[in-house]
């Protein structure tokens, strides 16, 4: 078909506008590498739609799986509208965490060069008990039966492009996804009110200074965290993918990411997820 199109543009004698394509194997291979070295880079280009982006994350996650082992689950960026307004989209997006993304336990002390640009933010993880949960929709019940552990999650993302990004270059740049730091996962209950506490619950996100950086609803993310569950199965299930058995599922950024500052210790309460007030921390050394 590339063909066919440059052969009729050069027979019309019109000028014929460059064709996207996923970045070459160079140049993912030369991106991983200073990822790797914890070092920044430009944008990558010649990337026009999300699915040049899809390609070149798909290649970067081979590269980076060695080192920061196994693909383990799913991160979902974007999920408030100004975010996706930033990026001139009007969904969220993906990109993949690994063994080495949900290691740390909380109370960690995290290196502060953990990643080019490192960055600190309020998330929360859902576990998947089985793959029923892809035949699940959109039935908040219905999905609740398919996973069996809420997780306190502070996500230690990085920023491995300098400047201001287009929405292929996020996802080819695995949508940040890097460090997190767990809490003690809590039971799901496949019943309404714990759906109801999902989204009621209020997230806090703060610093060891005593600083409150961010606090939100539960439902401020798609209106509900089990929505953004529904939509990664929808978004997976046009590239013929699916959930599993044990797939962590990041599936909300309750702030905007600040700097991981060193020194620092940084906090994600929740209230009114379970009886009492659970959080995870983390120091950054």
């Amino acid at each position: 078909m590339r063909r066919l199109l440059l052969a009729t543009a050069m027979v019309a004698g019109l000028a014929m506008p460059a064709l996207a394509d996923c970045p070459s194997d160079a140049a993912i291979d030369a991106f991983a590498k200073a990822i790797l070295a914890g070092q920044q880079s430009p944008m990558l280009t010649g990337m026009t739609s999300l699915e040049d982006g899809f390609c070149a994350q798909d290649k970067l996650v081979a590269k980076l799986s060695a080192a920061w082992g196994r693909p383990v689950g799913y991160k979902v960026g974007l999920t408030a509208p100004p975010a996706q307004q930033m990026f001139g989209v009007n969904h969220p997006v993906r990109g993949v965490i690994f063994e080495s993304t949900v290691a740390a336990r909380d109370g960690a002390e995290i290196p502060a060069g953990f990643g080019p640009g490192p960055q600190a933010e309020a998330d929360f993880i859902l576990r998947v008990r089985d793959d029923g949960i892809n035949a699940a929709g959109r039935d908040h019940l219905a999905l609740l039966r398919h996973l069996d552990v809420a997780i306190p999650y502070l996500e230690l993302p990085a920023l491995p492009i300098a400047g201001r990004l287009d929405a292929p270059n996020l996802l080819a740049m695995n949508v940040a996804a890097r460090l997190g730091v767990l809490g003690a996962p809590i039971p799901v209950e496949a019943t309404q009110e714990f759906a109801d506490r999902l989204a009621n619950m209020t997230v806090i996100f703060s610093d060891d200074t005593g600083k409150e950086i961010a606090r939100a609803p539960g439902r401020a993310v798609l209106g509900h965290p089990l929505n953004v569950v529904a939509f990664l199965i929808e978004d997976l299930k046009k590239q013929g993918r699916a959930l599993k058995a044990g797939d962590y599922l990041s599936v909300a950024g309750y702030s905007a990411p600040v700097p991981a500052e060193a020194g620092r210790t940084y906090t994600v309460r929740y209230e009114g997820l379970a009886a009492q007030p659970v959080a995870v921390s983390a120091r950054i050394k």
